[in-house]
């Protein structure tokens, strides 16, 4: 038996959770999230929880029903309380501002990075180098984060670029002199 998928899935208070057919909907103050669950998996709703079950023994059966309860535990704790990922901007000149809903960056190129968050997904900015990215569903607030990285990752010998908080950088040692 899978370790994560027997866990039941509390629902916390604010949270509506429905199922039809193969599609669970989860409705929260935060907004509305949907997982599409394959027929080898079983979800039953209990009076405050959801329980997934798989309908076989087989390995796909196996294999996806750990995953689909942690998509739909992410659903529901989405809908409740919103995923952020915070980021920093490090390095003289690297700067970020609001332009809109859009996320202007000034990371030492030619032009401005403009970078515009997919629906459902906000970003905001403190102090000029502190980014937080945060909405409901984990996998896109994941991407918009890994997207904004991904424009200037950290580089090992100064840490100049942007890195998500609390995340160590390997140094390097620079030129060695002459002897």
């Amino acid at each position: 038996m899978s370790r994560i998928g027997k866990l039941p899935i509390a629902i916390p208070d604010g949270v509506e959770v429905k199922i039809e057919g193969n599609l669970l909907t989860a409705k929260g103050p935060k907004g509305t999230e949907s997982v599409e669950f394959p027929a080898e998996i079983e979800v039953v709703i209990n009076e405050k929880e959801v329980v997934v079950n798989r309908k076989a023994e087989d390995r796909k059966s196996r294999s996806l029903h750990g995953l689909f309860r942690t998509l739909i535990s992410n659903a529901i704790l989405g809908v409740k309380t919103p995923f952020e990922k915070k980021l920093e901007i490090v390095g003289v000149g690297y700067r970020a501002a609001m332009q809109g809903t859009a996320i202007n960056l000034s990371l030492g190129y030619s032009h401005p990075v403009i970078i515009e968050p997919p629906a459902g997904v906000t970003i905001t900015v403190e102090a000029n180098t502190k980014v937080t990215v945060s909405g409901s569903n984990k996998q896109a607030v994941g991407d918009v984060a890994a997207q904004i990285r991904a424009k200037r990752p950290p580089e090992p010998y100064k840490g100049k670029g942007i890195k998500y908080e609390g995340e160590y950088i390997a140094r390097k040692a620079g030129k060695a002199g002459k002897k």
